[in-house]
Parts: structure tokens; sequence; C-alpha cells
């Protein structure tokens, strides 16, 4: 095992004085390197002031979020919020990934699915341009909930943001999503590809997305499990758990997929996490 790197209190203010100074993690290690500091060394000690996955100082595009908040993993073996004990079952750290049980009970998830299903209709992805538009990767329907919009949801978001540390202000809409039989969500990224044209009206409203939390409303009898290809890990579809997983920095890694439904059906509720307050368009 490689011996734990000291990080003196000067040092690690000046990384995160720099970066909230507007300079960008590259900028940051490159100034490291300057002052002689050994680059592989220096990518560690970013990555854990920053509190980025490694994988994403090493990832070839480049492509970091060095300033902005970022969320609070869950470790184990969990913390009590609401009278409920979430528990980790499973932690991954590169891609970040945390499953957390019983963060919603049996009844809150059953009245999530009561109040979505009549809203539901064909789940749209968001375009090039920040528009919404009908990709034949996703295939099932689903609804957005505006934020606080029932007791149910208000207290949903505050849990949230008692466990990652992020204020329910920087989440996006909850949405929730119903997949039949052969239905799936392909391979794809959560976060905005910032070569992207649009890159600019889509983050204008709350900057980049940071992390993604997926709560399972029912288990399906068969399939529906959400797929990290990069990593060969698959997390299966269980009532009442959720999994968290953050990607500051366009981690390439933390490409995942719904995976199809082969018998029964799956509901789920999705939360993206911005790093700015969100303003809906």
């Amino acid at each position: 095992m490689t011996p734990r790197t000291t990080i003196s209190p000067e040092l690690r203010e000046w990384i995160l004085a720099t970066t909230r100074a507007g300079h960008g993690v590259a900028d940051v290690l490159q100034l490291m390197k300057d002052s002689g500091y050994d680059p592989r060394q220096s990518r560690g000690i970013v990555a854990e002031v920053l509190k980025l996955p490694l994988a994403a100082l090493t990832a070839s595009t480049g492509k970091v979020v060095a300033a902005g908040l970022r969320s609070t993993h869950p470790e184990a073996p969990g913390i009590t919020i609401d009278g409920r004990v979430v528990s980790v079952s499973v932690s991954v750290q590169a891609p970040v990934i945390r499953v957390l049980d019983g963060l919603l009970s049996d009844a809150e998830c059953d009245e999530l699915i009561a109040s979505a299903r009549p809203r539901l209709q064909r789940a749209l992805t968001v375009d090039a341009d920040g528009g919404q538009q009908v990709d034949r990767r996703r295939t099932s329907e689903g609804m957005f909930f505006t934020p606080n919009e029932t007791p149910l949801v208000g207290k949903l978001e505050q849990r949230l943001e008692h466990l990652l540390r992020v204020p329910a202000s920087h989440g996006e809409g909850l949405q929730i999503l119903h997949y039949l039989p052969g239905q799936e969500y392909e391979p794809h990224f959560d976060w905005f590809d910032p070569e992207q044209p649009g890159f600019g009206a889509i983050t204008a409203i709350g900057g980049q997305r940071i992390a993604s939390v997926v709560m399972y409303l029912n288990t399906p009898e068969l399939g529906g499990g959400t797929a990290f290809p990069e990593i060969g890990l698959t997390v299966s579809a269980r009532r009442g758990a959720a999994l968290y997983f953050a990607y500051e920095g366009g981690d390439r890694d933390s490409l995942h997929a719904g995976l199809p439904v082969q018998r029964g059906e799956k509901w789920i509720a999705t939360k993206w996490l911005r790093e700015k307050p969100y303003r809906r368009p």
C-alpha cells in the first residue's frame, strides 16, 4: 500500500484559495509542478483536498471542474436521518459510488408512485442546445415534481441535504421514471459536456451537475439494475434503497445505464445536484 501523503495546512489552504480564485485544476497541477512537486504526487494531493475522484484528474480529456460546491460522500456504516438508519452497503472510490440502504420507507415509495402516475409522459433528455428532446436511448415514461411541491418531496429534499451536505436549492426537480419490460436507458453521462454548444445555457441555471441520486421505488421481478460498464459494476434495483454517484470534473468512469426491465416494472426517483443554486428554466 502506498503511504498516505501528509498535506501541510499551508498547502491545503493554497490549493483551496487558488481554485476559489477561478484557476482550474490543470493550472494548480502545473503550478505545483513548477514548484518541484512530483506530478503523480500532486494529483493525489489535489484529489484529496478538493474531494475529487483521482480518475477525474487522470482522464485523457482533462475536463475538471475546479470551483463550485461539492457533495459529501456518505461513508459506512451510515447515518440516522428522520428516525431512519440509512446505511452504506456498497462503496466504490473511483468513480465515487455508494449504495444507500433504507433511504425511503415503503409508504414513501408508494406515495411517490401514486402522485406521479397520472402525470407520466415520454421521458426526455437534454439536447446539445440545452432544450428537451426525445432520445431513442431512453424509452421510459416520467415526470418532474417542482422543488418542495408536496410535503413528501420537500422532506426527501431535506433528507438528501442532510446526508450529502448540499443545500436543497442546488437540486433539480425530483424526477419519477417508470420502466416497463424491455424499456431501458442506454449508457450515458449525467454531467454536461463542456464541448457541446449548449453548455453555457445549461450551466447558466445552476452550474455543472456534480452528483446523482437514483432512488428505487420498487423491486423489479427481473432486470432493471443500474450498470457502470467502465468498472464492471451493476447495482440491483431494490425498493427503498438508493444509488448515489458523484462525477465532479466529468469523470468518464461514471458512464452508466439503466438496464432493460426483463419482467415486471421499475419505478425510480432521480435527483441531480448542481454546483450552484438551480433556477428552473
